[in-house]
């Protein structure tokens, strides 16, 4: 007769969730959920085959605080902007996490219903077919890129400063727009972007 499992799915994934929010990706191991819910590396194999399905349930517990309610009717592209910013919220919250929802993405219960609302409105401001494909896959792109940049390579952070000091007669460009770039804001950078992938796709 088996043992009787003693952890939940949601309890994993916060174990796993907490290891990641701490060390990042490469720190998520078997051995270090195990440690974090009190057990030993082999008991958790009751539970999980292996560290890929502990990353879709992470996946899934980040991504079902997403609220995926249709929001009030109105102009598809402000419909649009705040599907996308409730996205980046819950997902800022866990940065480090943020490859896995493009990876597993599709086995999320949670990520399908963002989508599927994503492609209700897209459809009702007839976006339809391959167009709507496409639409999808640049909305996906743009906000996971954008909060990754926010929260791994802030305009704000070493990586400008370095570019900001560059020499002015090799690279004019690159360094009289970092030099601009301190005074953008995350919410000025992430708005404004999406606002003209948005115009594009209009």
């Amino acid at each position: 007769m088996p043992r009787p499992r003693s952890h939940t799915p949601d309890q994993l994934a916060a174990a796993a969730l907490a290891v990641i929010d701490r060390d990042g990706l490469p720190g998520l191991t078997m051995r270090a959920v195990a440690t974090e819910l009190g057990t030993s590396p082999m008991a958790l194999y009751r539970y999980v085959p292996g560290r890929e399905e502990l990353e879709v349930l992470v996946v899934e517990l980040v991504l079902s605080r997403v609220d995926t309610t249709p929001p009030p009717p109105g102009p598809w592209r402000g419909r649009i902007t705040v599907l996308a910013r409730r996205f980046r919220d819950t997902m800022g919250a866990h940065p480090a996490a943020l490859p896995l929802s493009l990876t597993h993405r599709h086995r999320s219960p949670s990520g399908l219903r963002w989508s599927e609302t994503v492609l209700g409105v897209l459809t009702e401001a007839g976006i339809e077919a391959e167009e709507r494909v496409i639409a999808l896959r640049a909305l996906v792109a743009y906000v996971i890129g954008a909060t990754q940049l926010e929260h791994l390579g802030p305009l704000a952070g070493p990586g400008t400063t370095a570019i900001a000091g560059l020499p002015p007669h090799e690279f004019p460009y690159m360094s009289a727009t970092a030099r601009d770039a301190r005074a953008v804001t995350p919410d000025r950078e992430f708005e404004g972007g999406l606002k003209l992938l948005l115009r594009g796709l209009a």
